[in-house]
Order: structure tokens, then sequence, then C-alpha cells
């Protein structure tokens, strides 16, 4: 790739999306005197008495968790969309507005309150995703449902709420906006050219090297070409899938497999519980077909310099546009360069 990218400021091109993103590499050089985040240190406690997630616990709505030994997953007690929302179609002049009904659901990722993705076993993980897979087929399947959004909000700086290790699922009547801008590159490419978007641009990427992070028999982690936040990455199976559903046991192993040695990664480059938003973008449940689409799963980590300064989304990004402080290919050497294990794990 031409090194001068690394240096200068310029502007790449998502493929998924059809939007540009300016690079800033240069300004990383700035000296820093805003805003740290606190570095909180890890949590000990396999069980915590007070935690509205762990077995067997009371939470706020009064319901009583189970003592379960595997993921375990429930209706939020503060759903943002819920099933039973009155009908509504309003239009006033400019003005619109549309009833929106759904069902979010929290997924706990193991009952011990200490262990976040990086630091469970890989068949613990594996427990998680075929947790997801039930979910999406559940919720799909219902008449009323056209899009399920599984995701991970990790770290309170991300939002996260509650310590705990979880995710959630948010399933809705209408399609998100990014999936539908999703949907319209994936399918432009695939009438233009009869072959998977994501599967073409995964194996430039091979071949490339540079911004690969993990890979083995079915999955490749990397930071995208055109990656936003300081250390994204991204996930891909190497077979072309419309979503999680269409795993087998062998794919679920190895997506079990990659999650781990990323999460591990992004744990050991500033030694602390690596904050993210993660999401699983795949096909819509509407019915209809989408051979076009290429499921894959996104990793938006907000640390830049340190564990206590992170990228702040504000100016520029929100008047004009997104803009990175270092290249994808810098940040896949800072990722690259790091251990395999964890660093509570080392002697």
């Amino acid at each position: 790739m031409n090194t001068e990218l690394n240096n200068t400021p310029h502007r790449r091109y998502n493929i998924l999306t059809g939007e540009w993103i300016l690079v800033s590499p240069h300004r990383t050089k700035r000296p820093w005197q805003g805003k740290t985040e606190e570095s909180k240190k890890e949590k000990k406690e396999t069980y915590d008495p007070s935690c509205y997630l762990c077995p067997g616990n009371t939470r706020a709505s009064g319901d009583t968790n189970p003592d379960y030994k595997e993921p375990f997953s429930f209706v939020n007690d503060f759903s943002s969309l819920l099933p039973d929302s009155p009908e509504i179609d309003f239009e006033e002049g400019l003005l619109k507005a549309e009833s929106e009904k759904g069902i979010c659901k929290v997924v706990c990722f193991s009952p011990d309150h200490s262990l976040t993705l990086p630091l469970m076993e890989e068949e613990d993980i594996t427990k998680v995703i075929q947790m997801w897979k039930k979910e999406y087929k559940e919720l799909g399947g219902k008449k009323e449902i056209n899009y399920v959004q599984i995701f991970e909000n990790k770290g309170a700086i991300m939002g996260c709420s509650n310590p705990h290790p979880h995710g959630q699922i948010w399933s809705q009547s209408s399609i998100p906006t990014e999936v539908l801008k999703k949907s319209s590159r994936f399918k432009e490419y695939w009438e233009e050219n009869g072959s998977s978007l994501l599967g073409d641009y995964l194996e430039q990427e091979l071949k490339a090297g540079e911004r690969i992070l993990e890979e083995n028999g079915h999955f490749v982690a990397l930071v995208p070409y055109w990656a936003v936040w300081p250390f994204e990455a991204m996930i891909v199976p190497k077979r072309h899938l419309q979503h999680i559903g269409q795993l087998n046991s062998e794919e679920e192993k190895a997506y079990a497999q990659i999650l781990k040695k990323l999460t591990i990664k992004y744990d050991n480059l500033f030694e602390t519980s690596f904050p993210y938003s993660s999401g699983i973008h795949q096909i819509p449940t509407n019915g209809k077909e989408y051979p076009e689409w290429h499921f894959h799963m996104s990793f938006y980590p907000p640390l830049l310099r340190s564990a206590t300064v992170k990228k702040f989304m504000v100016g520029y990004e929100m008047f004009a546009g997104p803009q990175r402080d270092i290249t994808a290919e810098q940040a896949a050497k800072r990722l690259n360069e790091l251990s395999d294990i964890h660093y509570l794990k080392k002697e």
C-alpha cells in the first residue's frame, strides 16, 4: 500500500455503506491535555449479591433469576421496544411518526460475574454463540419482527449499566438505517459482479495481509480499511453466510476461538478490560431472500492513546463526517504485536 497514507491526511471509502472517512494520522503527535477516563481495576468476584444479573438474584423488576449455569436470556426489564405498543400513523405537513413494535432481551454470557469474553473458555463462548443463534431464530420467526440486532456494550464508558458480562438483542418491526445502507451496497455489488462484496473484499485483504489480526479455518478478524474507531475490528466468516443461523458446529467453535483471540488482544493493548460496542449485522427476518448478504461482526472501541484516553466523536464528526487519527494499518500493527495470552494470566 502507498506508505504516504500513514503520514498524510486522506479519505477512505467504506464499501459497506458508500460513505467516506477522513483519516488524519499526523494528529497523534499532538499533546493531550483533555479529558481522561478513570481506569477501573478488574473485578474479581465470581458472584455479586447486589448484581441484578447474577444467578439467583432479584432484578429491579422483582423477577428472580434462575440459578443458571450456562448463558441465560430474558426480556429486558426496561425494554426500549415493546410488543404491544399502540398503532400510530401520524402525518401533519412535514411531521411524520409511526408505531414501532419489538422485543428486547438481555443475554448473560456466564453465571460468573468476573468473566468477560476474553477470560471465558472457548467452549463457553461457543454456548453464547448458540444462544445468539437460538434467539435470532425464535425472535426472527415472529410475524411482527423484521430485524434482530445482537450487540454488546462493554465497559462503563460505552454506556454499560451493569458490570456482569452480558449483551443485548433488540428485535423490531422495521429494518434499521445502517442495515438498509449495507443491504443496498451488497445488492448493487451482487447484481454487478455475481459474488459477495465482503467475500471479495476478504480475499483481497488476505492477499495483502497488513490488516489481518487473526485467521482460522472458518473466520478472519481484521481492521477494516475504512475503520473509523481507533482499534476498530471486524470478524467475517470465510463461507458466504447470510446469518448466524447457518453456522455449523465447527464454525461455531471457530467463531468462539477468534472472538476470544481478538478480545484478548484488546485487553492486552492497554492492560485493561477493554471497552467497546460490538454488533452482528445479518439479513432481515422479513421472509425475503437476501443472497447478496454476508454476515459480519464489528467492534467499535473508543480507546485511542491509553486505558484512560478515548476518542471523542464530536465537532467535525457530528457536523461533517467520521474521522480517525491513526490508519487501519497502524492499528493492525499495534494489535499484532501483542501476546495471545491474556495479561491477567501471565506469571
